[in-house]
């Protein structure tokens, strides 16, 4: 296992504001990034970058298929309007599930990259 976590000087310590990186995405991301003294941990600018850039993919994508699905709704039938409107749900369940995963993987000490996004938060941090 890690070796345990020694507090900033503020009083938290890196996974703990790693992992409060995500609770509010974009606002909790930028946050951490102004924020001394952990602004200046790797581990924190990682995960803070990282929640950034997720919660901004996410968003877009949520974007992205509610106006799909507007516009499959208004030219197709009933019901696969309605089942790719269904889509969103399961866009938001999957986003939500990856969301409480970082937090937990932050939390723990780990350096969990997501695919593409991981890659941009390591060369940013």
């Amino acid at each position: 296992p890690p070796p345990p976590a020694q507090p900033a000087a503020g009083g938290m310590t890196d996974n703990v504001a790693g992992a409060l990186c995500y609770l509010a995405g974009l606002i909790t991301g930028v946050l951490f990034l102004a924020l001394a003294p952990y602004n200046q941990s790797k581990f924190v600018r990682f995960h803070a970058f990282q929640s950034i850039f997720f919660n901004v993919a996410w968003v877009g994508i949520w974007i992205v298929q509610m106006i799909l699905s507007a516009v499959l709704h208004a030219i197709l039938p009933f019901g696969v309007g309605i089942l790719f409107a269904m889509l969103g749900l399961v866009i938001w369940l999957g986003g939500f599930l990856v969301w409480l995963f970082l937090m937990y993987k932050a939390y723990s000490n780990e350096k969990f990259m997501l695919p593409i996004i991981g890659a941009l938060a390591e060369k940013q941090a």
